[in-house]
């Protein structure tokens, strides 16, 4: 599996800061306009790129298909889930108004296909494919889309690692190794004690290619967490507003929420630095205030044996280290040394 994958101008690695994805979803309710006000926020926020979810109703659940229990919760309703969708579901020419939109902001425009056709739809308007959890296991679907030879992240909400196998198996077979694995757990909102954030951990060390984390929980301090786990990507919901009718708005960031989240996350990786343990640029100003030399207690007169008892250890850094005091005990002093002077080499 590929360690660096380019996307437009931006690249996903190890090496690279983390690729935040502002999941729109299906919170624009049906409404192009608001979808548009979801990739303002998005942009604002300084997010990567602004996902989509793009589908026909028809294509993706039968008529009698149920609502999961968080989308009946979330909307207060218990109907056909495809009644629900028929509501979210945008034109597939408004993914294309999107795209031009996001390319005017300066923003990478992203949706995930729940069918072939869509799938087909998008080839041109994305420059990779987000696969959802629903569909690891839909290995038609992936062939499909690992023809397209575009990278592809896939989330594996509700998966165990046999699943991933076989979806990353129907990847390769067909050349396609760029790929990015997102940990999730399929719950909104998904309580902490179901994140099991070390799983992220095993996946890496397992299929040896970039990870990420699609969260559901409540907040921001999962995909911080998740920096801390080298995540290359992290993909978060957000709202206009959580008051909003729908099945995500309830689980997803408000606007200002975002905004501290990409900080949070930019901060949380700045601060991950590297494995090199030394001094920054700052600390070696600092450390001539903070660190301790060797003092003399009192007056120490020329061709004095320099005992112990002679000694002190104090502020500034500027001169011998308290580490050679041994070397200097025994020595002897080539010339007068005033009280509380710091001793120097030429001294002894």
């Amino acid at each position: 599996m590929e360690k660096v994958i380019n996307v437009g101008k931006k690249r996903i690695g190890e090496e690279n800061r983390c690729f935040i994805i502002a999941e729109a979803g299906v919170n624009h309710n049906g409404s192009l306009s608001m979808a548009k006000k979801l990739v303002n926020v998005a942009f604002e926020a300084g997010a990567d790129a602004v996902k989509f979810q793009t589908f026909r109703s028809e294509e993706l659940v039968t008529n009698n298909a149920g609502m999961a229990e968080y989308q009946e919760k979330n909307t207060k309703r218990k109907e056909a889930q495809i009644k629900m969708l028929k509501r979210l579901e945008l034109k597939y020419d408004d993914f294309i108004e999107l795209k031009r939109y996001c390319d005017k902001k300066g923003i990478l425009f992203l949706a995930t296909p729940h069918s072939e056709s869509a799938i087909d739809f998008l080839e041109k308007l994305v420059p990779l494919y987000k696969v959802a959890s629903g569909d690891l296991n839909n290995l038609p679907l992936l062939k499909k889309i690992a023809q397209k030879k575009k990278p592809i992240i896939i989330s594996s909400g509700m998966a165990d690692m046999d699943e991933i196998v076989q979806a990353l198996k129907v990847i390769k077979e067909v050349g396609n190794n760029q790929v990015i694995l997102l940990h999730c757990t399929t719950n909104y909102p998904c309580p902490f004690q179901e994140v099991n954030m070390k799983a992220m951990a095993t996946m890496q060390k397992k299929f040896k290619c970039l990870v990420g984390y699609s969260d559901h929980t409540e907040g921001i301090i999962v995909p911080i967490l998740a920096v801390a786990y080298e995540a290359a990507v992290i993909e978060k919901h957000f709202t206009l507003d959580k008051n909003l009718p729908g099945p995500d708005h309830k689980a997803s960031l408000t606007p200002k929420e975002l905004k501290e989240m990409v900080e949070a996350v930019r901060n949380a990786q700045s601060a991950l630095g590297n494995s090199i343990k030394k001094p920054t640029e700052s600390e070696k100003k600092i450390k001539k205030v903070a660190r301790k030399s060797i003092i003399a207690r009192i007056a120490i007169k020329k061709g004095t044996t320099i005992l112990e008892g002679m000694l002190s250890i104090k502020r500034p850094g500027t001169g011998i280290e308290p580490k050679y005091l041994s070397q200097i005990v025994g020595r002897t002093a080539r010339k007068n040394i005033k009280r509380d002077e710091m001793l120097k080499r030429n001294q002894i």
